[in-house]
């Protein structure tokens, strides 16, 4: 049987009791704050409102927390993944549809909440979306062909907007050349990151993988970065099930770079793949995936080695920079709401790249395993929302978004923040074991911390927008 659910306020009342120690001073990292946005809601791209394949609205906001970054001061980036395909409507595309890709701009305050709302969390953070910009490039790409009653897969945009967008349908390759093609219009982004100018974004995906570099304010492609020819698959399929079974070496499909950070200093994208490769063991067999380092000067590469937990079925959903060689690894399983299982592991690592061995020339689990990063625990989630009242059936199934945020004062302190973000699958409401619904909006969880709970944290640090790291070759 279904546990009973928790409201938020009831979890917040349970908090508020354990937020502080006696000294006074929060022990960290703590919950401060939760945000919700519905997922009814529709974004500010409106010329992509009308009903996609299966008819979903072209612009449900959702799936925004598939990646957060920071932009500075009380904005954020969120990327929404391929689109709403969790509705089944033709198994030729994978359901997939040609959902235009598309990050959107945040405005998030943290504010105190007001002492005389009880029960309260110590802060309110109040979301929203302020911007949607479409993602396109200058360059022709090959979208699909369709199938059965699914027509041709380029977006109605492009005669009106003399553009090429990219969309998230599967069958958008160019057939007989690798998944790394640049020219392929189909683009499942996962992971995104601001650069030190703030005028452009890294852009991340499972596709390729490809790691993309777009204008901020146009949302053109400006820059490719080149993966490794070992991160590709030969033999395309718009069905993924058929792409995994006529491949051995690559990214698994729907299990490519799913996450991305960016150091301190803007100088090194870092790459990390959801499941192993292919080479490795894949989804299946495999147990230690691959983090890829990128020179955002150079394109220069080079692949770590990390173990996932063997206790039960994970996954790696994000990668964020502490500095310039330490990072927070966010390992999860796809158990919580949505599926109306009980959330069991999600969990945020710190890892140290000072030293590690560079496997770009190694594969086979194997021979990777003695080569994995060291990692320490910083934050099991589920634990700390169920220790405060919190059911692990209403935790959201995936974890996926994550970025250091502004910083807050508690008790006359100043706390750095940690925002953890859920990507809710387009999905506004999911079923529950009482044959009813369950609200499933785009939802925020703010921690606090401070640099006796993570040491060596630094925060990006942004320049003026004229100066431009590419200058720096």
């Amino acid at each position: 049987m279904r546990m009973t659910r928790i409201t938020t306020a009831a979890l917040a009342a349970a908090l508020c009791a354990t937020l502080f120690a006696t000294s006074g001073q929060a022990a960290g990292p703590v919950l401060i704050a939760i945000g919700t946005i519905s997922g009814f809601y529709e974004d500010f791209a409106t010329e992509t409102a009308p009903p996609l394949e299966n008819g979903v609205a072209g612009n449900r906001l959702g799936g925004i927390g598939s990646a957060l970054a920071y932009a500075g001061g009380d904005d954020f980036l969120a990327l929404p993944d391929r689109g709403p395909n969790a509705v089944m409507f033709n198994a030729c595309t994978d359901d997939t549809v040609t959902y235009i890709n598309r990050f959107h701009t945040l405005h998030m305050t943290l504010a105190p909440s007001d002492p005389k709302m009880v029960p309260a969390l110590p802060f309110t953070l109040t979301p929203m979306v302020v911007a949607t910009t479409p993602l396109s490039t200058h360059a022709p790409l090959v979208y699909g062909p369709g199938c059965g009653a699914v027509g041709d897969g380029a977006p109605a945009l492009n005669e009106l907007d003399h553009t090429n967008y990219f969309t998230g349908r599967s069958d958008g390759f160019e057939s007989g050349l690798p998944s790394t093609n640049p020219l392929n219009a189909r683009l499942d982004p996962e992971g995104i990151r601001v650069s030190a100018d703030r005028e452009h974004v890294f852009i991340s995906d499972e596709y390729g993988p490809y790691v993309y570099e777009f204008d901020r304010r146009t949302g053109r492609r400006t820059r490719i970065f080149s993966l490794p020819s070992t991160f590709a698959v030969q033999n395309l399929s718009a069905i993924g099930n058929d792409e995994i079974a006529n491949n051995h070496v690559g990214r698994v499909t729907n299990k490519g770079m799913e996450g991305l950070a960016i150091t301190p200093d803007g100088r090194t994208l870092v790459g990390a793949m959801q499941s192993p490769l292919l080479q490795d063991g894949g989804d299946i067999k495999g147990g230690v995936t691959r983090i890829v380092t990128i020179d955002t000067r150079t394109g220069q590469t080079r692949q770590y080695a990390y173990q996932l937990d063997g206790s039960v079925k994970t996954t790696i959903s994000e990668i964020l920079a502490v500095n310039d060689h330490e990072f927070l690894v966010d390992e999860r399983d796809s158990k919580g709401l949505a599926d109306d299982s009980q959330a069991v592991f999600k969990r945020l690592y710190k890892i140290d790249l000072a030293g590690a061995s560079d496997v770009s020339h190694i594969s086979g689990q194997a021979n990777l395993a003695p080569h994995a990063v060291p990692k320490q625990l910083f934050l099991d989630i589920v634990a700390v929302l169920t220790a405060n009242g919190m059911s692990p059936f209403d935790i959201p199934a995936k974890l996926e978004g994550l970025a250091f945020g502004q910083d807050v004062t508690i008790k006359g302190v100043i706390k750095h923040t940690l925002y953890v973000a859920n990507d809710n699958d387009y999905l506004p409401v999911v079923p529950n074991a009482h044959g009813t619904t369950t609200s499933n909006p785009n939802r925020w969880f703010v921690f606090a911390f401070d640099s006796g709970d993570l040491p060596g944290y630094q925060p990006q640090h942004f320049k003026d927008k004229d100066h431009d790291d590419r200058d720096d070759r």
